[in-house]
């Protein structure tokens, strides 16, 4: 797949907004500052495509790329603590809104998950909800780079009961600095792409 020619497509502020699906849609969700948009840059072979922000929760839409074949779909960060509850509820209508419409071809959801910490009720709920609704997912551990090897080990042994299923799940340790975990993320999308060719 050639990445240097994705781009934006579209936004999004509610699930009704977004018109019936032409291609099929892999989609990124985690809690607000997992570092999504720098996961979705550095796949995508982009400094800017996807907004990265300092504040967290500023990704309040859904968004759009495009990758040849697919559509890459950027989810709003969940969880942030510091905005107003109606906000909170939008979030979460866009979030479900979306993962809950069967007209959509979604063949694949990487869950991204802050390495450095324990996941929180929110990326467990995410995880369940995936599970439950027999959704693919993948789930990618982010910011890998910020520990060091024993911490690393340590928090890959706790994951074991910190997440459920985690001995069945495909989980990838991801940095944006080093770039580690980018060609097996290329690869599980590529593989999800060619699939749906053939």
């Amino acid at each position: 797949m050639n990445y240097n020619k994705a781009e934006f497509f579209a936004s999004y502020g509610k699930a009704s907004q977004i018109p019936p699906a032409d291609r099929i849609e892999i989609a990124f969700a985690g809690r607000s500052n997992v570092g999504k948009s720098s996961l979705i840059n550095k796949i995508l072979n982009r400094k800017k495509l996807a907004r990265v922000s300092a504040v967290p929760g500023k990704t309040a839409t859904i968004n759009f790329f495009t990758l040849e074949n697919v559509y890459v779909v950027d989810l709003p960060g969940y969880g942030y603590a510091k905005v107003a509850k109606s906000e909170k509820e939008r979030w979460a209508d866009l979030i479900e809104g979306y993962l809950n419409d069967t007209s959509r071809q979604l063949e694949l959801v990487f869950s991204l998950i802050d390495m450095r910490h324990a996941p929180t009720k929110d990326d467990v709920h995410m995880i369940n909800f995936l599970v439950e609704n027999e959704i693919p997912f993948v789930v990618v551990l982010t910011k890998s780079d910020k520990l060091k090897p024993t911490e690393r080990k340590k928090r890959l042994e706790a994951f074991k009961s910190e997440i459920p299923y985690f001995e069945d799940i495909t989980v990838i340790p991801f940095s944006a600095e080093t770039g580690e975990g980018v060609e097996d993320i290329r690869a599980i999308i590529e593989d999800v792409a060619l699939g749906d060719e053939e």
